[in-house]
C-alpha cells in the first residue's frame, strides 16, 4: 500500500527492533503496530519518547495501527506518546491522507 502511494518503508519484527531502528536511521515517521512481540507499539513508543533511549529524533511522528477500534482506544494511543491514530483493516485513501498531514505533502 506505501509502494503504491509512492512511500518507501522499512519494516521491523517487533518494537525493539522498531526502537533500534530509529537510533539508526532518521525516519521522519513511524507507523507503529500496538500488538507487536517482545516489546508491544504503547511500550516502544514510550521507549522513544524517552531521552535516555538513544533515538536520532525522540519527535518522530508515530502513528499508531491497531485493530482496537473502540472507543477509548485513540485517546490510549494519544496519552502513550502516539501523534495519531488508524484503526486496521487500513484504508488505502485513510493512509494516504494520515501520511499527507503528517508529512506535509
Amino acid at each position: 500500500m506505501l509502494k503504491k502511494l509512492g512511500y518507501s518503508a522499512d519494516a521491523v519484527a517487533n518494537g525493539s527492533e522498531a526502537v533500534k531502528a530509529l537510533s539508526e536511521i532518521p525516519y521522519q515517521l513511524v507507523l507503529m503496530d500496538c500488538e507487536m512481540p517482545e516489546l508491544d507499539g504503547f511500550q516502544a513508543t514510550a521507549r522513544i519518547r524517552a531521552a535516555s533511549a538513544g533515538v536520532l529524533n525522540p519527535g518522530v511522528v508515530v502513528i499508531a495501527m491497531t485493530a482496537h477500534a473502540m472507543q477509548g482506544d485513540r485517546e490510549r494511543c494519544i496519552e502513550a506518546g502516539m501523534n495519531d491514530y488508524l484503526a486496521k483493516p487500513i484504508q488505502s485513501a485513510a493512509l494516504k491522507a494520515m501520511l499527507q498531514e503528517w508529512l506535509n505533502t
